[in-house]
């Protein structure tokens, strides 16, 4: 696992991601620093998900498991599901696009991340990372100008540094996904349907 102690390493990737010249006058608003959620706060079962936009595996499962999982569980309110942000290699493009997805607004950041998960392999394999994001902001109503200041804010930055700091050292997260239902790790990796279902059944008891 790479050391994930890389504050100004990734301050100064995102500096050079927005390309010099930009504005650094703020964002699309204060970004949100707390988790972001889907379905019923009151669900029994309580499933938390740690990803990164810039890992391989989490994107096969939001493409591949998260649709299922999404219309069986949380639609139906039979679970609360949170998103908790995690870097992963390249850190500066993952934190990029959840700095991104924030800027959007929570009404968009679900479909800021989806559509990143689905952009994955175009950045890998063409290297346009800036790009890439760029486009994606722009689709979710964002201008050049307030992408350059969403990716260099500094506030922003350092509370995704403060939340990746506590997905470490308290709540012992060493990949990516990581699977988290009723405070009980059920998985480090992919995680097949049948496994969340037994998961959430278990739970549910």
């Amino acid at each position: 696992m790479p050391n994930f102690n890389r504050r100004l390493l990734v301050a100064a990737a995102l500096g050079a991601l927005a390309l010099a010249g930009c504005s650094k006058s703020g964002g699309a608003g204060a970004p949100d620093t707390a988790d972001m959620t889907m379905g019923d706060p009151n669900a029994k079962v309580k499933m938390v998900e740690y990803a990164s936009v810039t890992c391989v595996h989490c994107a096969k499962f939001n493409s591949d498991v998260f649709p299922e999982f999404k219309k069986k569980y949380i639609d139906t309110g039979k679970v609360h599901y949170t998103f908790k942000e995690f870097l992963t290699p390249p850190a500066e493009v993952a934190a990029a696009g959840f700095l991104t997805a924030r800027c959007a607004g929570k009404d968009k950041y679900f479909n800021v991340v989806d559509a990143l998960f689905h952009a994955q392999e175009e950045m890998f394999t063409s290297g346009d990372m800036r790009g890439v994001l760029l486009r994606t902001a722009q689709s979710a109503g964002m201008t050049e100008e307030q992408f350059n200041a969403c990716i260099t804010n500094e506030a922003a930055l350092k509370s995704l540094n403060e939340r990746m700091e506590k997905a470490i050292k308290t709540d012992k997260i060493t990949a990516t996904p990581s699977f988290i239902v009723n405070g009980k790790k059920i998985k480090e990796g992919e995680v097949s349907m049948a496994e969340l279902d037994a998961a959430v059944a278990e739970a549910s008891k």
